[in-house]
């Protein structure tokens, strides 16, 4: 039996990606699940590209100008799911910044809770 790697599932821009976080050291599950109610008030599962369990937020990576990305973004918003919407398809050199930026801003974040959290428990 010949075993698949999950990199033969992705796309070669979701690839690139992987392969930025495992230089990285970060930690990422592939299309982890997650639940949403569309604009309909309707119950989804949809699959982001990738989860960062260290950060608690997931990345969808953008490879076409004829997906709805907003609307996605729009619905992730409401219920309450941190995203990053990563459009490597037109930001070739920029997308690597727009990440490291949004991971600084999530863990500056999660510090800020973890502190405030340990401040109440004294």
């Amino acid at each position: 039996m010949v075993r698949k790697s999950i990199y033969d599932q992705m796309t070669r821009a979701e690839r690139e990606v992987a392969e930025l976080l495992k230089d990285l050291d970060i930690i990422w599950s592939y299309e982890h699940p997650v639940f949403v109610w569309d604009e309909h008030k309707r119950p989804r599962v949809w699959t982001p590209d990738f989860f960062l369990m260290q950060f608690g937020v997931y990345i969808e990576v953008c490879g076409s100008r004829e997906f709805d990305y907003e609307y996605r973004r729009k619905i992730y918003d409401k219920n309450g799911h941190n995203v990053i919407f990563l459009h490597l398809y037109k930001e070739s050199k920029k997308w690597k910044n727009h990440l490291f930026i949004f991971l600084q801003l999530f863990n500056n974040e999660q510090n800020y809770k973890l502190n405030e959290i340990l401040r109440k428990e004294k």
